[in-house]
């Protein structure tokens, strides 16, 4: 199976697990290295009936396990574009949290470039784009791999000391890693929706001022927040998190 055979799979895709036709806007939520859509379910259960949210489902995991996994984010951005099409068809804005927010930006590069402006961007624990940082985590043997996603608590213990679980994930954990780590900004015109940065005072993977850094991507307005904690600060903040999208989306 190769990346352009999986592009045509919509409903592996696209998950939404609450479904709000309702809803005035939709929120695109893009998960972590390693992460999935399940993720996101309990932000889709919070936010709906208001919000209509759609949680992307990378290949190579859960229920799409039997897939390549795509460790190339700029490939990937393409093929969540086309699956997005037909989910158009009233403002949308897009959050990812990690990897997920780099990915989220390239995506919403590819919309405005195409006539779609999102309603906002909201880049949650990540650095800004142009703010490089030399990485090799993907490199690391097992071992070592599990020893860095522990540290950042992106998932849970038990699923890593559990072994038969541990090889159904560690292939998709380390293509993510590979695919945030070689990552390199190429310089594009300013996205023209605002940029809402979450991020954690005790994260070891984003600075102040690489979260600052995102200001210099958008000509639309630009907002931080910091939480107490680490990495996934927004695991202890799961109600201020969601309150924070809601107020954003809502109030218009």
């Amino acid at each position: 199976m190769t990346w352009a055979s999986i592009a045509t799979d919509n409903g592996a895709w696209v998950r939404r697990f609450h479904p709000a036709p309702e809803a005035t806007t939709r929120l695109v939520c893009f998960p972590h290295a390693g992460g999935s859509a399940s993720y996101y379910f309990p932000v889709s259960r919070t936010l709906s009936p208001e919000i209509d949210v759609l949680a992307i489902q990378y290949p190579g995991r859960q229920d799409r396990r039997a897939e390549p996994c795509v460790p190339d984010l700029r490939t990937l951005a393409d093929l969540v574009v086309q699956r997005l099409a037909p989910w158009l068809d009233r403002p949308l804005a897009l959050f990812g949290h990690s990897m997920g927010a780099t990915l989220a930006f390239e995506v919403a590069v590819r919309l405005e470039r195409s006539g779609t402006v999102p309603l906002s961007l909201f880049a949650s624990g990540r650095r800004a784009p142009s703010r490089h940082r030399t990485e090799t985590v993907h490199l690391l043997d097992d071992d070592g791999l599990i020893a860095n996603v522990k540290r950042l608590s992106g998932t849970a213990t038990q699923i890593l000391d559990d072994d038969e679980v541990l090889r159904m994930v560690l292939p998709s954990i380390r293509s993510d890693y590979k695919a945030a780590e070689t990552y390199r900004y190429q310089p594009v015109p300013r996205l023209h929706c605002p940029v809402v940065v979450l991020t954690g005072d005790q994260d070891p993977q984003v600075t102040l001022d690489e979260a600052e850094a995102w200001a210099n991507h958008t000509t639309g307005t630009f907002e931080l927040t910091r939480f107490s904690g680490g990495h996934f600060f927004l695991n202890n903040h799961a109600h201020r998190v969601t309150k924070e999208l809601r107020d954003h989306l809502t109030d218009r």
